[in-house]
């Protein structure tokens, strides 16, 4: 639990290291290595994370708002979590497919189209 503020910045932060433990390659751990300082967390960055979000394009973790204000400042507060794991506090939303046409379909249909 945090305040809503740094949720939101920790998101953008976790949201490009999922990024480069997808591609997994070496620069994108030594990237990684840069942000994230424990040996163990890029790690299991890398060889746990990145392969559970190989297939979807982006929105990993989640910023949920509590109803209550902080006692003595009455700043927002939000818990974050990642998406699409157990133990999670409410279930992740499917991934949608893209509304725009392929270009294979949209030259299939030309195609037709021209016969």
């Amino acid at each position: 639990m945090t305040t809503t503020a740094r949720a939101k910045e920790l998101r953008r932060v976790a949201e490009n290291m999922v990024t480069y433990a997808k591609n997994g390659d070496l620069h994108n751990r030594r990237l990684a290595a840069r942000v994230v300082r424990e040996r163990a967390a890029v790690v299991k960055l890398f060889e746990i994370l990145g392969p559970r979000y190989k297939d979807r394009p982006g929105g990993y973790t989640r910023v949920m708002k509590l109803g209550q204000a902080r006692r003595g400042d009455s700043s927002d507060m939000s818990f974050i979590e990642f998406v699409d794991r157990e133990g999670e506090l409410r279930s992740a939303k499917p991934v949608q497919a893209s509304r725009k046409p392929s270009l294979d379909s949209v030259k299939e249909e030309l195609l037709e189209e021209l016969d």
